[in-house]
C-alpha cells in the first residue's frame, strides 16, 4: 500500500476558535486517566465512565462449616479457542463504541482541528505525526483496543497518512495501557523485597518514565525505517 507524503489535514487550516481548544483540554483531560478517582470528578474521567462487567458465581465450596464462593465475569474460566476468543471479544466492544462515540462528540466541537492547529508544529518534526493524533496517543495509556479504534478512524478519514499510522502503532505497541496496568498489576512489584529484607532498587516513577521513553524511542525507529527501508510503504 502506498501513500502520499504528509500533508497538511483540512483540520489544520480550518479556522478554530476558543471552543475547539476548550473542547480539545476536556478531551485530554477526559482521556488520560487524571480524574480516575471514586469521588464525584471520576463522572469526568473515561475509564470510570466505562464501568466493568458485573461479577457472576462461578465456584463454590466449604471450608470446614463455612461456603466460600467464587466470583468472575460473564466470560468464564478456563475457555480456549475461537469460543473464548470471541467471549473476550464481546469485551471489547463497549469500550471501543464508547470510545469513538466520545471523539466523535469532542471532533463536533472542533477538538481534533484545535490538535492539528496547536500541536502539528510540534510533532511533525519530533515524530513525523500530526497533532490530530494526540487524542489517539493519550488514550493508549489506558485503553490500547479504543486507541486502536481512534487510529483507524484518523486513516479513514484522511487526517493521517499510512506511514504515520505505522508511527503511531510503533508507540502504541510498547507498554499498551500502561497507566492501568502498570499501577494495578504492575504496583505490586514495588512491594517486594529480597531476602534480606532489601527493597527493589527503583522507584515507581522511574519505571513509569522507562516505559513513557520506550514508548517515543519506539515511534522514532519506526519512523526511520519508513523514511528509508520501507520508504515506499
Amino acid at each position: 500500500m502506498t501513500s502520499t507524503p504528509p500533508v497538511d489535514s483540512p483540520l489544520q487550516k480550518e479556522k478554530v476558535g476558543i471552543g475547539a481548544y476548550i473542547s480539545l483540554i476536556c478531551a485530554c483531560i477526559f482521556f488520560s486517566g487524571t480524574l480516575t478517582s471514586p469521588e464525584w470528578y471520576g463522572v469526568f474521567d473515561f475509564s470510570v465512565l466505562k464501568g466493568a462487567f458485573g461479577k457472576v458465581l462461578i465456584g463454590a465450596g466449604l471450608d470446614g462449616s463455612e461456603l466460600t464462593t467464587v466470583s468472575g465475569v460473564f466470560r468464564g474460566k478456563g475457555g480456549s479457542g475461537a469460543f473464548d476468543g470471541f467471549m473476550f471479544s464481546l469485551t471489547l466492544f463497549p469500550a471501543v463504541m464508547f470510545a469513538i462515540s466520545m471523539v466523535t462528540v469532542f471532533e463536533h466541537y472542533g477538538a481534533l482541528k484545535a490538535a492539528g492547529r496547536l500541536l502539528t508544529p510540534i510533532m511533525r518534526p519530533v515524530l513525523g505525526l500530526p497533532g490530530t493524533a494526540v487524542l489517539a496517543m493519550i488514550t493508549s495509556m489506558q485503553a490500547m483496543d479504543a486507541a486502536a479504534a481512534m487510529t483507524r478512524q484518523l486513516e479513514e478519514g484522511g487526517d493521517m497518512t499510512h506511514k504515520e499510522v505505522l508511527r503511531l502503532c510503533a508507540y502504541h505497541m510498547v507498554s499498551p495501557g500502561c497507566i492501568t496496568n502498570f499501577f494495578s498489576s504492575g504496583a505490586v512489584l514495588f512491594t517486594l523485597t529480597a531476602a534480606d529484607g532489601a527493597h527493589i532498587p527503583l522507584t515507581m516513577g522511574t519505571a513509569f518514565l522507562v516505559l513513557l521513553a520506550f514508548r517515543f524511542i519506539s515511534c522514532f525507529i519506526m519512523r526511520g525505517l519508513t523514511m528509508t527501508i520501507f520508504k515506499n510503504v
